[in-house]
């Protein structure tokens, strides 16, 4: 697993007992100058330090890991007490106090609770010091340990927080998901149960047709809050949404399919069509249907519906677009900001729904490479969503959502 030393300084610079710390060992010792440094098989780097003999180091500087005794001790695991090297049996012609030019030393590891020597408590000096006592040893070891349990206490914390933000994740989906089920799938079922009751009394009536419609709109309306909150779990709870992409059938069917269905359900009101595209449009047709859908719904539902509603679809320049407009109140601001997200419902907190068609459209709008916006000026308002085929003369993944809608 590759190591973040970068982290591991900033993990070292955010314990506030640091500089303390330091000041404690150089003061115990009299050593002119103490480091905390995170030592690897490749690496030596300072992650704090106490300078008083002008050494040169800084926090994020680098030493040849294997010039250093660190690297040793990272190997054996144990504290290494220099009085003076030039009396010392063991390092009086080890290389290493001659090139950094010092004659005192006192290195113990800073070891976690797995046995892992994650760095060193190190310090040096130009001129020997009497470090072999139990009192400097056993509090310089003992300073060690503090460093220790203070970056696993820190880890644990990161860990505790990331789970409790994960939990809070889960927790609001798991209600989100309740309220799908008691609330708004509720409405819906209620309509189709009612439907259906007084359509089985007036089977023999002219009223038959009317209630058919009735229960065909409420069932229009569970299976888009359905198919929306299984996109919102599956790009939650699984990473993204996915799309399959291809240009083996073309997509003006769907775009008729939807309107047919719109015009069915919505008999009162007017949608005019011009579609004019030049096939095949490589994207994914079940999803593009979803889509345009959830945002011709939309208009639907939240526009002036005493007004016609206008759509059309064209491929011009490498580019498909498609507009949908209707008139109606516009989008504030403060909406606009937040129209994109899940589970928001603009400017009108009576609004029907979970609010999640707009945030599942944008992405969908995404997952093809686009971006869905919004524009709301006047009674009209206008939602795109663009992607410009990049160096071939065949559109590809091109289009345009350009809505009217409230």
């Amino acid at each position: 697993m590759a190591i973040d030393i970068k982290a591991d300084v900033d993990a070292v610079q955010q314990i506030g007992a640091v500089p303390k710390v330091l000041d404690l060992a150089a003061r115990i010792t009299g050593m002119g100058f103490v480091a905390i440094a995170r030592v690897t098989s490749d690496q030596w780097i300072c992650c704090a330090v106490r300078d008083s003999i002008a050494f040169g180091l800084e926090p994020g500087g680098e030493l040849r890991v294997e010039t250093t005794i660190c690297n040793e001790i990272r190997r054996h695991g144990n504290t290494v007490v220099i009085n003076d090297v030039q009396t010392d049996d063991v390092f009086c012609n080890h290389p290493t106090p001659a090139m950094y030019g010092f004659r005192s030393y006192i290195s113990a590891p800073i070891v976690l609770i797995d046995g892992a020597v994650w760095g060193t408590l190190c310090a040096i000096d130009p001129t020997p010091r009497q470090l072999r006592t139990p009192e400097i040893l056993d509090t310089f070891q003992l300073l060690a340990e503090l460093i220790a349990a203070q970056l696993e206490l820190n880890q644990r914390l990161e860990r505790s927080q990331a789970d409790l933000i994960d939990e809070r994740k889960t927790a609001e989906l798991r209600e989100q998901f309740i309220g799908v089920l008691g609330h708004d799938l509720r409405n819906p079922l209620a309509a189709v149960d009612a439907g259906m009751r007084v359509l089985l009394k007036n089977l023999d009536t002219g009223r038959a047709p009317e209630i058919a419609l009735g229960v065909q709109k409420a069932v229009y309306r569970m299976a888009g809050i359905v198919e929306n909150v299984m996109d919102f779990a599956r790009g939650r709870l699984g990473g993204g949404l996915t799309i399959k992409q291809d240009a083996t059938l073309p997509l003006t069917p769907v775009l008729e399919q939807i309107i047919a269905e719109f015009r069915t359900a919505w008999p009162t009101v007017t949608i005019s069509s011009s579609v004019q595209i030049e096939e095949p449009i490589s994207c994914d047709r079940s999803k593009m249907g979803q889509l345009f859908s959830n945002l011709l719904g939309n208009a639907i539902t939240y526009g002036d519906q005493s007004r016609p509603i206008h759509v059309v679809a064209r491929t011009l320049d490498g580019t498909f677009d498609l507009t949908v407009s209707n008139e109606g109140p516009p989008i504030s601001e403060k909406a606009l900001a937040n129209l994109f997200k899940p589970y928001t419902r603009g400017d009108r907190p009576s609004q029907q729904g979970l609010g999640l068609g707009l945030y599942i459209a944008s992405q969908i709008a995404q997952a093809h490479g686009g971006k869905l916006s919004a524009i709301s000026t006047g009674r009209e308002t206008t939602f795109s969503f663009v992607v410009r085929e990049q160096g071939s003369k065949r559109l590809s993944e091109s289009l345009f959502f350009g809505f009217e809608t409230v």
